[in-house]
């Protein structure tokens, strides 16, 4: 998994900032295309291509944060509830839940999770998931 940081802009290059301003540019249409924009903020096409995907301000979309999670449950009851115990104690929440029915006593169960207050990190919920015996082949499907 990357990992993540919040920094101070004065500690960056400043090129980071124009990458922005152009991608900002570009997505409120004032330009027409990559090059209008690298000349519009004053850096040079390969900056921008370099850092595009990188480089982000922090918004209100990014509090919103999002994981979905698979695993494979022993159809025993109670499971599922403790699964849910598990993800509630980390300060995440329930958005959906998809469980198949059990075949060989095996349930396959997809489960979305808001993850924007979450204690620790993603992975320490799936290896906190992984630790019941009840509880087989943890993996982190996508995050967002």
């Amino acid at each position: 998994m990357q990992k993540y940081y919040i920094v101070d802009s004065s500690i960056l290059p400043e090129s980071f900032d124009r990458v922005i301003k152009a991608r900002n540019l570009l997505e409120t249409k004032k330009v027409h295309n990559v090059s209008e924009a690298v000349k519009e903020v004053g850096i040079s096409r390969g900056t921008y291509y370099k850092y595009k995907d990188l480089v982000f301000l922090p918004d209100e979309d990014m509090t919103d944060r999002k994981a979905v999670i698979s695993m494979m449950l022993h159809h025993e009851q109670g499971i599922l509830s403790k699964v849910l115990v598990d993800i509630s104690e980390s300060n995440a929440s329930i958005l959906t839940i998809n469980q198949n029915i059990p075949i060989h006593n095996i349930a396959t169960v997809v489960i979305s999770i808001d993850i924007s207050h979450l204690n620790g990190t993603i992975d320490n919920l799936i290896d906190k998931l992984q630790l019941s015996d009840f509880v087989d082949n943890v993996r982190l499907i996508s995050i967002e």
